[in-house]
């Protein structure tokens, strides 16, 4: 059965994606005019959208990659935080820009800026593609924000269910009965 078979609804389309790269794109690139930024790509559900965002930043940048998780195969975040790989680069007195899949509970993200905090850079930012505010549970808020979505569980364009919905180019609505199981 195709993956495209779970999916409820389209949330997101390929060139609304596309949009929303450009556009936060040429806001970072202005933003961060005659600085260098560090990009950190929060693994694995935001590298999609932190290859096709980062081909749209038009100043000096380095990449590097971080994974934390606290879904652990579920739907909502546990509040528990996994730290599974940590930064190659010293951000002591850099720009950083934690570049996310989505802002949900925002407990991730919360905990990941407190560890980031303590290596002093000189500023840290955050860009997130979705932005959930109905669920959020730490006091936090994004930078720069792709689109506000629902309540609903949604994958594709690097967000996934199991692992699963990844390679989907747009972000969809998982129907219920799929993860209810």
């Amino acid at each position: 059965m195709p993956m495209q078979n779970d999916i409820l609804k389209v949330l997101v389309t390929k060139e609304e994606l596309e949009e929303i790269c450009e556009r936060l794109g040429k806001q970072i690139s202005q933003d961060y005019k005659g600085k260098k930024v560090i990009l950190v790509s929060v693994l694995r559900g935001a590298v999609v959208f932190f290859a096709d965002l980062m081909r749209h930043i038009d100043c000096d940048c380095e990449i590097d990659f971080m994974a934390v998780s606290s879904y652990h195969g579920g739907t909502k975040s546990s509040g528990v935080v996994t730290f599974k790989k940590d930064l190659d680069i010293d951000i002591k007195g850099q720009h950083v820009l934690i570049v996310e899949d989505i802002l949900d509970s925002g407990l991730t993200l919360h905990y990941l800026i407190d560890v980031l905090k303590m290596r002093e850079p000189a500023s840290m930012k955050v860009c997130t593609l979705l932005d959930k505010p109905a669920n959020r549970r730490a006091k936090i808020s994004a930078d720069y924000v792709g689109t506000v979505i629902p309540d609903e569980f949604v994958v594709g364009y690097g967000l996934d269910y199991a692992e699963r919905y990844r390679n989907l180019p747009y972000v969809g609505v998982l129907k219920k009965a799929v993860y209810e199981k």
